[in-house]
């Protein structure tokens, strides 16, 4: 079993659209071991995309994480990061496959209502990020 990091950002839970994104998750059998409602700080948010420092749009990116609440839970199941990803879509919703959450509902490549981890490393490092072990179900 593998496991992910999967957010619903500020423009997804502020559209009201927190319940369809769980819909399509739990219809594909992703089992959410973990879930709970956060709003970023904006040094929170730097930590967390600290990855990006010093790229155009981290300033931008950061401020929006920071914007509003966001859902975060831990997915688990077979290939689930690749899985997810696909469900998610491409990053500019414009590219991303028809069905995918991307194209069905972000509203720009930033406000593009999902994040997901793109590998074990980072769904590791992500994960530790909201969750400690004692609140994801095993």
């Amino acid at each position: 079993m593998e496991r992910t990091l999967a957010i619903i950002k500020p423009d997804g839970v502020a559209r009201g659209i927190t319940g369809e994104v769980v819909k399509r998750l739990e219809g594909k059998d992703f089992r959410i071991v973990a879930m709970k409602m956060i709003h970023l700080s904006k040094k929170q948010a730097e930590g967390f995309y600290a990855v990006h420092q010093g790229k155009p749009f981290f300033e931008s990116l950061t401020d929006f994480m920071s914007s509003g609440p966001a859902v975060v839970m831990v997915l688990e199941g077979e290939d689930i990061i690749a899985r997810y990803r696909q469900l998610m879509g491409a990053t500019n919703y414009k590219e991303a496959a028809e069905g995918t959450i991307r194209k069905d509902f972000a509203t720009d490549i930033e406000k593009n209502v999902v994040h997901g981890s793109d590998a074990p490393e980072t769904a590791a490092f992500e994960m530790a990020y909201f969750f400690n072990h004692l609140e994801i179900v095993s």
